[in-house]
């Protein structure tokens, strides 16, 4: 707030962040069935998480103006994105009800994308380390995100009539769930298992 020329203390910053969280959520529904600290607990996650996330994706040499509000946007690159992605993915292979064993099958190329993404993740751990910039992770995770939406959006999982076909899906949909885990862990957010 340095237009008005006072200064936001971190806690309250933490709490408005919290609260925005917790009224996006309200609002999306999703969270019946969960007790009230459950519920708590996600408002927290979603909200430390977009604040945390979008303190993390800008570069740290490159200036920035933080909008709490935005931060806890569910499109765009944001962490309840990234988030939400990642509790999308994790209903998916809790409706599967087991995953079969890897074959050999042709791959669309949406699959071909992400399987060329997640090859990546190593390097770019590398890279961010290197170059003391987290923000190399932020991004390759809401790119891999991206990928992952279209291939979503492309391809049939569950109701997929070929079983060689579904269980890759559903491995590729179980690493890129990990790899989000992984990438938002190392930028110290954490990834509910629903939303």
């Amino acid at each position: 707030k340095s237009r008005e020329g006072t200064v936001v203390d971190a806690d309250d910053l933490m709490d408005d962040v919290v609260e925005k969280a917790k009224e996006m959520t309200q609002e999306r529904g999703h969270i019946e069935g969960m007790s009230e600290e459950e519920k708590n607990e996600l408002y927290r996650t979603i909200g430390m998480g977009g604040l945390k996330y979008y303190l993390m994706k800008v570069d740290p040499k490159k200036r920035m103006m933080f909008n709490p509000e935005e931060s806890i946007e569910l499109n765009g690159n944001t962490g309840p994105f990234i988030q939400y992605a990642h509790a999308r993915i994790k209903s998916l292979i809790a409706k599967a009800e087991g995953i079969g064993v890897l074959e050999n099958v042709a791959l669309h190329l949406e699959e071909k994308e992400i399987l060329k993404h997640l090859s990546l993740f190593p390097n770019v751990i590398e890279e961010a380390g290197a170059n003391h910039s987290p923000a190399l992770i932020a991004n390759y995770t809401f790119e891999l995100v991206k990928l992952y939406n279209q291939f979503y959006q492309a391809v049939t999982i569950l109701k997929e009539e070929d079983d060689a076909l579904k269980n890759m899906r559903l491995i590729l949909s179980k690493n890129v769930a990990k790899t989000i885990a992984q990438g938002m862990k190392l930028l110290g957010v954490n990834v509910p298992e629903k939303m």
